[in-house]
C-alpha cells in the first residue's frame, strides 16, 4: 500500500544506516557536491567504461538484426524504471534503487548466462571456484572499475556498503510469495553462493524482484519479434489468460505486476504478489524456460560462445607460462591484455595508479584469475573480435 514501507526506508533515521553509507575508504570531495551519497554511488557507475560496454553484451538473444531487442543495458534501464515505481509508491529511496538497479548486472559476462556458465567452468577447474555475475559485478565494482579522480588518479569505485550488497543480493528466484532484507550486517566477501543471503535494504529487495518483472514480459515481446514463438501465441494466451482480443505485451505485463506488488506489500509480510499474480509468474516463467530459453536457436549458440571464450582463455593462458613465443605469435593480443593488467598488478604498474593491487604476477592463479577478470568485461563484439585475430593470418 502506498508509502507502508516509510518507516524502513533508507535515511539517516534508519537504525542501518550507517552501514548502509559506509564506504571501505573515504571519497575525495571537491567541496561543492550537490549529490548524496547514492547520487554519487549512481554517477560513479554510469560514467564507468564498464556500464558503456553493457549496450553491447547479450541480455537473452546474441547479436540481434533487430535494433528494438534488449540488450543488457535495456535490461538494466527497465530494471531500474520498474524499482523507481514500487520504491516511490512504497516510501522508500528511490536514490539507491536507482544505484542498486543501474549496476545490477555490471558483472554479467559476454554472451549471456551461456558465457557465465562457459566462465565458470573455467573458474572451477583453473581456480577452484565458480564464477557467478552476481559476485563478479562486486568484484568489478570493489577491485576492477576505476575513474580517474579530480587529481588525475585512477581510483577504485569505492562505493557504499548499500549498492554493493544490492549488486551481489539482487540474484535467486523468488520461491517464496514474500521478501523481507535480512537484519545481519555481514561481509560481503563472504558469499559463496547467488542467493546465500537476502538483501540488507528493502531498496535491495525491490531491485530484485524489479529484475525478474523485467525480464519476463520483456523476453516474451522479444521472442514474438524473432519470431520464436509464432507457433506458441495459442498456448501462450491460455497461459496468461487473454482472448484474440487482447494485447501481449510487455507494458501490461509489467504494470499489472507492479500494481499487485505494491498493493500487496507491507512492513510485516513483506514484498509480496497477490496468490493469484504469484502463480502467474510462475506459470509465465515455466513458459519462457519451455519455448524460449531452451529454443534450438537459442542452445546453438552455446557451442561458438564456448569456442570463442575457451580460445581467448587459453591463449592468454599460455603467456604465463610461454611468455615470449605466444607475445610472438599475437602481438595485439598480448599488447591489450598486457596494458589491462599493468593496472592491477604488483609489477610495473602505470604512473597515476592509486587502485588496489589485486595480482600477484608470480602466482599462477592469480594469472588465472586475471584472465577471468578481462574476459567477463569484454562485449560481445570484443570477445569475437579477439577470437578472429587468434585464428587468422
Amino acid at each position: 500500500m502506498k508509502n507502508s514501507l516509510k518507516n524502513q526506508s533508507a535515511i539517516p533515521e534508519n537504525s542501518k544506516w550507517d552501514n548502509i553509507i559506509k564506504r571501505e575508504n573515504e571519497l575525495y570531495s571537491r567541496g561543492n557536491d550537490l549529490r548524496s551519497e547514492f547520487e554519487r554511488d549512481y554517477t560513479r557507475i554510469i560514467h564507468s567504461l564498464a556500464f558503456r560496454r553493457m549496450k553491447h553484451k547479450t541480455q537473452v538473444f546474441f547479436s540481434p538484426t533487430n535494433d528494438h531487442v534488449c540488450t543488457r543495458i535495456e535490461h538494466v534501464i527497465l530494471v531500474e524504471s520498474i524499482s523507481n515505481t514500487i520504491a516511490e509508491y512504497l516510501g522508500l529511496n528511490t536514490k539507491l534503487t536507482k544505484a542498486i538497479a543501474m549496476s545490477h548486472d555490471i558483472g554479467h559476462s559476454p554472451f549471456g548466462h551461456q558465457g557465465e556458465r562457459i566462465l565458470s567452468e573455467i573458474s572451477k577447474k583453473d581456480i577452484g571456484k565458480t564464477f557467478w555475475h552476481e559476485k563478479n559485478g562486486l568484484e568489478m565494482v570493489d577491485k576492477i572499475i576505476l575513474l580517474e579522480d579530480n587529481k588525475q588518479k585512477l581510483q577504485n569505485l569505492n562505493l557504499t556498503y548499500g549498492v554493493r550488497d544490492g549488486i551481489i543480493s539482487h540474484c535467486g528466484e523468488i520461491d517464496e510469495n514474500s521478501l523481507k532484507p535480512r537484519d545481519e550486517y555481514i561481509d560481503l566477501d563472504d558469499y559463496n553462493y547467488p542467493n546465500q543471503y537476502n538483501p540488507y535494504t528493502w531498496e535491495g529487495c525491490v531491485v530484485k524482484i524489479a529484475d525478474k518483472i523485467a525480464y519476463l514480459g520483456r523476453d516474451i515481446q522479444d521472442a514474438i519479434t524473432t519470431g520464436i514463438l509464432d507457433r506458441n501465441l495459442k498456448e501462450l494466451r491460455d497461459t496468461m489468460n487473454l482472448s484474440e482480443e487482447d494485447s501481449i505485451n510487455n507494458g501490461i505485463i509489467i504494470s499489472n505486476l507492479i500494481y499487485d506488488l505494491c498493493e500487496n506489500s507491507n512492513e510485516k509480510d513483506g514484498l509480496r504478489f497477490s496468490d493469484k499474480s504469484f502463480e502467474f509468474i510462475k506459470k509465465l516463467k515455466d513458459f519462457n524456460y519451455k519455448y524460449i530459453y531452451k529454443d534450438e536457436r537459442l542452445q546453438n549458440s552455446t557451442t561458438y560462445f564456448e569456442i570463442v571464450i575457451t580460445t581467448i582463455y587459453n591463449t592468454l593462458k599460455k603467456y604465463y607460462i610461454e611468455k615470449e613465443n605466444t607475445t610472438k605469435k599475437y602481438p595485439e593480443i598480448i599488447k591489450d591484455f598486457e596494458k589491462w593488467l599493468k593496472l592491477y598488478w604488483n609489477h610495473d604498474r602505470y604512473n597515476g595508479c592509486e587502485n588496489k593491487v589485486i595480482f600477484n604476477i608470480e602466482k599462477e592463479q592469480d594469472f588465472y584469475q586475471a584472465i577471468i577478470y578481462y574476459i567477463s568485461g569484454m562485449t560481445d563484439n570484443y570477445a569475437i573480435d579477439m577470437y578472429n585475430k587468434i585464428i587468422s593470418f
